[in-house]
């Protein structure tokens, strides 16, 4: 619970309550379920859906907090293949510790940048990585072309690979792999967009860009 309020705190939301079942029959002593939900309120003119993003645009990345809350279930392979010492130095904290990091939340960050520029997408990198999810928000005739050596992958992606014998292909349909959410702004607004973001506390890389996409080609482009 203290996890969760300190989340609310940082994306501005209200925990307005919920309920505790009692099911004996469900759950051996000692086990519990948590579940829940966030809504919100939109103008509708204000509407970020992707509809007016358009060639030559720039897809900037904001850097992830660690694994964010997705691929656990392939952590846990790696760990039962590897058994590492959770308690061992990894980069200056217990590896235990780097693999539980609490996701990062932007959402005070991307509010202050749609104050300043006009964003025309937004994609939340969790589970399926980019592969899958900055294509959700391109319209059907344009594609994203990343960049792959615009930002370094963090060594905790590098040691689950590692460890875990993961294909490239599969790290990144399965991990943020240090990118947690992408931003598709204008050309000319890219700039602004990046010192808005760093003054707000993120890591900004300029990851790729917009192009129209022939049929039959995916709608993001590894290069």
């Amino acid at each position: 619970m203290k996890g969760i309020a300190r989340g609310c705190e940082l994306a501005g939301c209200s925990l307005i309550g919920g309920e505790t079942a009692e099911m004996p029959g469900m759950y051996a002593d000692g086990e519990y379920d948590l579940a829940g939900f966030a809504v919100g309120v939109v103008e509708k003119r204000k509407i970020i859906d992707g509809r007016g993003i358009a060639r030559g645009d720039v897809v900037l990345g904001l850097a992830s907090s660690g694994a964010h809350s997705n691929g656990y279930s392939l952590v846990r392979s790696i760990l039962e293949r590897a058994k590492p010492d959770l308690r061992a130095d990894f980069h200056g904290r217990p590896l235990g510790d780097a693999l539980l990091e609490p996701t990062r939340i932007y959402v005070k960050s991307v509010l202050a940048l749609l104050k300043r520029v006009r964003v025309k997408g937004l994609a939340h990198i969790t589970g399926g990585g980019l592969v899958e999810n900055l294509p959700r928000v391109l319209p059907g005739k344009l594609k994203g072309v990343i960049a792959r050596s615009a930002w370094k992958v963090p060594p905790l992606f590098q040691w689950l690979q590692r460890e875990g014998e993961v294909a490239d292909e599969e790290m990144l349909r399965v991990f943020n792999c240090g990118i947690g959410m992408a931003v598709v702004v204008r050309a000319e607004d890219a700039d602004s967009a990046e010192r808005v973001l760093t003054g707000r506390g993120e890591t900004v890389f300029r990851i790729g860009r917009i192009e129209p996409r022939k049929p039959g080609e995916p709608q993001l482009q590894l290069v």
